[in-house]
């Protein structure tokens, strides 16, 4: 009965796990609705792993197509964002195993590298994009485990519990990764 109710409200006023419940049940504007909420997040966090947007393009597509056939065997125990975004991390796993690799460095990354010496010099004036660019810099050159914990902190606003869940980690591990990751943010960005 709940879920005939689901159907004739606004969906935007329920929780994920409402609508992936009424989903389940046969509600389609409850998928769309899933998707608006979720779509920017987790291409965003798919383009940051994998630097690729074709990679990243194939790969959301894919996550949400295991979300469709997964529907009606999901159960809300961890909570809908975190088991989306455990299903992209899985992905995003089996794509590394079966290259046997990490990410390719960036084209340019000897020249970046040397231009990160000259950030500190006191004639220079940085600009916001400058900003972001060490920043983008800072988190590239964290290792993976602690730049995808951070990211799922900061980006997706995840708890240390939804992270755990996510990566298959502990509490205590998410929260050591995650200081561990700010440190060095710390020590490579100017103050």
């Amino acid at each position: 009965m709940a879920t005939r109710r689901l159907l004739r409200v606004d969906m935007a006023e329920h929780s994920d796990e409402a609508l992936m419940l009424a989903y389940a049940a046969g509600n389609a504007d409850a998928f769309a609705q899933l998707y608006a909420r979720h779509r920017q997040p987790l291409y965003r966090y798919l383009l940051r792993h994998l630097r690729d947007t074709t990679l990243a393009d194939e790969f959301f597509q894919d996550v949400w197509q295991r979300v469709i056939a997964a529907r009606t065997t999901w159960a809300p125990d961890t909570g809908f964002t975190a088991w989306l975004f455990t299903i992209a991390h899985h992905r995003l796993g089996d794509h590394w195993r079966s290259l046997k690799h990490r990410p390719v460095a960036p084209a340019d990354a000897e020249q970046r590298l040397e231009r990160l010496a000259d950030t500190d010099t006191p004639e220079r004036v940085l600009s916001e994009f400058e900003r972001r660019r060490q920043l983008q810099l800072a988190l590239d050159a964290l290792p993976d485990e602690q730049r995808e914990v951070l990211l799922l902190r900061l980006e997706q606003e995840m708890t240390l519990e939804q992270i755990g869940a996510v990566t298959g980690t502990g509490r205590e591990t998410v929260k050591s990764r995650l200081r561990y990751a700010m440190d060095k943010l710390r020590a490579r960005l100017p103050q």
